[in-house]
């Protein structure tokens, strides 16, 4: 559970809460609830009979909105043991005995001086917090059993429909999975991912393929399923799915196969296919949608750390495309995009397509000291690789685009040793074509000297 923050506090007027009073000022949530006798609203798990474990309840309930009155303002935490101080305030008992153990003799809340150092164990706040705990527990657990017995009921009707009945009842699952932690327990202890990934075959409609593509890849795959997914035919059949669908499916579609090739040697499986690369290329180039940014990024980074596929992702014409995106990124995407370059930096048609491109150079400078120290490194890294390629033309290129001054700058920050020294070796390459003084001249190096 984690922590809660209440806007603001109901202030106790009295050492214990009164329970009517309490109901009447809703604290239960959703007021009154009538009811006589039996307890004003306690569920019959209360203390007259066995009890369920409130720290259990709490911890495994979904966060939300909890009455005021039961958070201890010390923790923030429901409390389990409330007591009252003199004050009127209510306190979780071990949290203010730690209060009183660091030296204090005042009320945490109002910081009076206490004339009473005696504590009213608060019984009637103790059993609303269990019998709210409670309902809301029992509630949960009824919604799990009634989802558990949906999802059976669904695995057991996708057996034997086909066409639109088949779609949609995919939909659903695929829709309860997203939502319920309990249905994709359900869908893995009920033998679901095998039936599901079965229906992934060269006969796969598209509409069935999205929607079963969106139920696997929010579910836990073992090794097996994920064995069986990586089958020539189905990953094919999902770069397809990749390239033809909403943008919803080309963002499950890369995150499963993701899931799929995370720690594996997918080369041999055919995974990485100029269908895949350009349709990702396609997916990162949408800006309108951060998320589908992210995850072709995430992926593209995965399958270049493969030293075969770099050449292949060169030839479709990645490089210009990458650099092209660097100046609308945020930080995170900028330093997916820059390892991407510096691993394609790493073999010679990288090398040339990135001095071939007229906005590689300006672009990668700027982010010099702008966003992040990892960003830097790796544009450091990049910036290496081609004015090393071609020093004559790329260094001149690079000291136009302000690098010297840029360099300077790192060398004289607090940034770690091996960028200092790499900056300082790419300072002394950019400075061979020139004099001391026409290249201090030319780089305005003045200033950033002074």
């Amino acid at each position: 559970m984690p922590m809660y923050q209440p806007s603001s506090r109901r202030e106790v007027d009295s050492q214990v809460l009164d329970l009517e009073t309490a109901v009447k000022d809703g604290v239960l949530g959703g007021g009154g609830g009538g009811g006589g006798g039996g307890g004003c609203g306690v569920v019959a798990t209360g203390f007259g009979s066995e009890k369920l474990d409130l720290k259990l309840m709490i911890e495994e309930l979904e966060p939300m909105d909890v009455p005021m009155v039961f958070i201890c303002p010390i923790s923030l935490e429901p409390m389990h043991d409330p007591v009252t101080l003199c004050t009127g305030q209510t306190y979780e008992r071990s949290n203010i005995l730690k209060w009183f153990s660091l030296g204090h003799c005042t009320c945490p809340t109002t910081m009076q001086e206490l004339w009473d150092d005696s504590m009213t164990p608060n019984k009637t706040l103790q059993q609303l917090i269990h019998s709210w705990f409670s309902q809301k527990y029992l509630a949960m657990k009824k919604r799990s059993e009634d989802v558990q017995g949906r999802v059976k009921e669904i695995l057991e009707n996708l057996k034997k429909i086909k066409g639109q009945a088949r779609v949609q009842a995919l939909k659903e699952l695929r829709q309860v999975v997203q939502v319920h932690g309990t249905a994709k327990k359900t869908v893995v202890e009920n033998g679901g991912i095998g039936l599901i990934s079965s229906l992934l075959g060269p006969f796969t409609t598209h509409a069935v393929g999205c929607e079963v593509i969106g139920v696997l890849v929010n579910l836990n795959l073992d090794l097996n399923s994920m064995s069986d997914l990586l089958q020539p035919a189905k990953i094919s059949l999902m770069v397809d799915i990749l390239n033809e669908g909403s943008v919803e499916t080309k963002i499950n579609c890369t995150r499963l196969i993701g899931m799929l090739i995370e720690g594996t040697d997918f080369a041999s499986q055919n995974v990485a296919s100029l269908s895949l690369l350009v349709g990702l290329l396609r997916l990162v180039k949408d800006k309108k949608h951060p998320n589908g940014v992210v995850a072709g990024l995430n992926l593209l980074k995965t399958i270049c750390s493969h030293e075969p596929v770099r050449n292949s992702f060169v030839n479709v014409g990645a490089v210009p495309q990458l650099v092209e995106l660097i100046p609308g990124l945020n930080n995170e995407c900028l330093e997916l995009v820059l390892h991407i370059l510096e691993l394609l930096s790493s073999t010679p048609e990288g090398r040339l397509a990135l001095k071939d491109c007229p906005s590689t150079i300006p672009n990668v400078v700027k982010l010099l000291m702008k966003a992040s120290e990892n960003c830097t490194q790796l544009a450091l890294s990049i910036l290496w690789s081609i004015c090393k390629f071609a020093p004559e033309e790329c260094a001149s290129l690079a000291v136009d685009a302000g690098l010297a001054a840029k360099l300077l700058l790192v060398i004289q920050s607090g940034c770690n040793p091996v960028l200092k020294q790499r900056s300082a070796e790419l300072l002394k390459l950019c400075s061979l074509n020139y004099t001391t003084t026409i290249f201090i001249s030319k780089c305005k190096l003045t200033r950033t000297i002074q």
